[in-house]
């Protein structure tokens, strides 16, 4: 078993066991017919995932690894809120006609503040710090920017991360306002776990710890049942992360620079219904 897999399958476990229903209550989101939809939840999990042990990425289903670095790679190196340079198709219910997202996610971090040391956008910023102020504790980005929040398409769910230099190791944190946990919750802490390994490499660092503060950690009502046979399916070992060595630059990186090795999951092709 994937440490990925022991946390997963505790947190769903929880949720459906002692989880609160909104079924009471008005509920924004809906499904594709039109039927409100509904959640159970429980408010303030927090994951830890030790980077420098295994990479934590799920057996029990697949994790569409390329697929999650991909968006990574067009949120923090492309800064791109517009789904024409992006590879996948996971943002396409929330695009306007030309494509674009709205001021969310890539946009807020290419926007550029100035500093006594210069200008960055929060991204520079954070791999400046590395280099220059280690030991600094104000290494964080934020994209919840609330000026803008009327002309964004999708408030953003995974809205901070904070960083922390421990001796040679890279920490990070990771707040999450809102997750759905079937669909997106391996999916968030795969990204995250590559983008630590990715500014650690660039600044002579190690990855160490990622920690996953998630506030409302949710499950769909039509995600119950699918919940419930996934969890039960056969584990297996995570596999091992590789890395190219030679990248240097954050920007150089790219889908090809990371490759898994043994990977085994269940294969199941689930076709999980999404929210709107």
């Amino acid at each position: 078993m994937s440490l990925a897999d022991k946390i997963f399958i505790e947190n769903m476990k929880d949720i459906i066991e002692n989880g609160v229903w909104d079924t009471h209550l008005p509920v924004r989101p809906r499904w594709s017919d039109g039927t409100p939809a509904h959640t159970v939840k429980k408010f303030g999990i927090v994951n830890r995932y030790d980077l420098s042990k295994e990479f934590p990425i799920l057996t029990i289903r697949r994790s569409y690894f390329k697929s999650a670095v991909d968006e990574l790679l067009w949120i923090w190196q492309k800064k791109s809120n517009n789904i024409k340079e992006l590879n996948s198709k996971v943002w396409n219910q929330w695009a306007d006609e030309n494509g674009s997202i709205g001021k969310a996610y890539g946009y807020q971090l290419g926007v550029k503040h100035k500093y006594k040391e210069g200008e960055f956008d929060q991204v520079d910023r954070v791999l400046y710090d590395l280099k220059h102020n280690p030991s600094s504790r104000r290494i964080l980005t934020n994209i919840y920017t609330f000026a803008d929040l009327n002309e964004m398409n999708l408030y953003p769910c995974a809205y901070s991360m904070t960083f922390n230099v421990s001796g040679d190791t890279l920490n990070g944190i990771l707040n999450q306002r809102s997750n759905d946990m079937l669909t997106a919750n391996n999916w968030n802490v795969v990204q995250y776990a590559v983008l630590l390994i990715m500014f650690a490499q660039v600044s002579g660092l190690k990855a160490g710890e990622l920690v996953h503060v998630i506030a409302d950690a949710h499950i769909y009502d039509r995600h119950v049942d699918m919940v419930k046979e996934i969890i039960a399916n056969e584990q297996f070992a995570a596999p091992k992360l590789e890395v190219d060595p030679s990248v240097k630059n954050f920007y150089d990186f790219t889908v090809d620079s990371f490759r898994l090795v043994d990977y085994k999951c269940n294969e199941k092709k689930y076709v999980i219904p999404v929210a709107e």
